[in-house]
């Protein structure tokens, strides 16, 4: 497909600040741009449509995790702020969080938060620590000291509020620690689920705890020099025979969502062809030169530029059918990012 190397700089766009979406649409209303990847063809329609838009054959896979108030605010015995953004569970009550300004920070000197405290206890990596709480941090203390994680285009001054609790969230979250929505689900309304299911459509889910990698930036020049964080995903065993039947039979796995993606393609290169159930860490990049094995179709939202989301979208459909649809979406006044309209590329 490509004559030479994609480079990072490929998958740069300029988009207008205006179609950074600042607030959700109510469920299921949201635009839908339609991308025939073989073609190239678009088409504007209604996130409504997307079940008609489904074919009674296919299996559409969503990632059911939840997203937790993973950004803690805390203050130094000195008195400066210092933001925690956790980024999974490293045993024993700790945590790994991200922390800005990291520097500030001093193995064993304990910050105050809303409620108990924070100590750091190892740097493990650029901006990240291993931090210990007191008391532990349950679901509970969780839902007082953190706020949703909602990403930094997202601008509130007085940080996210009830609202966002609400709709930073999908309509069928149900397990896991997410520190960031996967946004494709936020559209779907129970009655939208319900209407896939009526088409006859097979749903299946997978867990995959989004972490705050989603959002690094590709530096490097050649993206195949970028480390990909890896992410900590489940497959149960009815999701996984779900998965092998399609496979099997030649249906279309539409995922919903790059994680849901991710998973699944990961899930299918550590078993050798086959699914199996059980947990994994996917540290799989896909961009294009990437064969997907498994995954037909695509339901996404708009993506950043130069990110490793908008180049896992172009390996499914080629990187310039999907920046010529992104221009058409722009021209459209299609709303970016997380909260704003999706795309279906099948």
């Amino acid at each position: 497909m490509y004559d030479r190397p994609v480079r990072t700089a490929d998958f740069d766009y300029d988009l207008p600040a205006g179609l950074i979406a600042q607030q959700a649409r109510p469920r299921g209303t949201s635009r839908l741009l339609v991308l025939d990847r073989a073609s190239g063809e678009t088409a504007v329609r209604r996130f409504s449509a997307l079940p008609a838009l489904l074919r009674p054959t296919d299996l559409l896979v969503l990632n059911d995790v939840r997203v937790i108030p993973a950004r803690l605010r805390a203050r130094r015995p000195g008195g400066g702020g210092v933001e925690l953004l956790l980024v999974r569970p490293a045993g024993g009550g700790a945590w790994e969080a991200m922390a800005r300004p990291s520097k500030r920070l001093r193995p064993g000197v304990a910050l105050t938060l809303a409620a108990g405290t924070a100590t750091p206890i190892e740097r493990v990596d650029e901006g990240r620590w291993i931090v210990a709480f007191d008391p532990p941090l349950d679901a509970l203390l969780l839902s007082t000291v953190g706020e949703v994680p909602l990403p930094p285009y997202i601008l509130r001054r007085q940080g996210p509020d009830e609202a966002d609790r609400e709709r930073y969230q999908t309509v069928y979250a149900a397990a896991g620690r997410a520190v960031a929505a996967p946004t494709a689900g936020l559209h779907f309304t129970p009655e939208q689920l319900a209407a896939v299911e009526d088409r006859g459509v097979e749903i299946a889910r997978v867990t995959l705890h989004v972490g705050p990698g989603t959002f690094k930036p590709v530096q490097a020049e050649d993206p195949r020099d970028h480390r990909l964080d890896g992410e900590d995903y489940e497959l149960t065993p009815a999701t996984a025979s779900a998965l092998g039947r399609a496979l099997s039979s030649g249906r279309r796995i539409v995922c919903v969502g790059t994680t849901s993606c991710r998973a699944v393609e990961h899930a299918l290169a550590v078993g050798g062809g086959r699914i199996r159930p059980g947990p994994n860490r996917a540290d799989l990049f896909i961009l294009p030169g990437t064969r997907l094995r498994a995954v037909g179709a695509l339901l996404t939202n708009f993506h950043l530029p130069r990110s490793t989301l908008l180049m896992l979208v172009s390996a499914l459909a080629g990187r310039e059918r999907v920046l010529a649809a992104y221009r058409h979406a722009m021209a459209a006044g299609f709303r970016f990012y997380s909260y704003g309209d999706a795309m279906l590329v099948g």
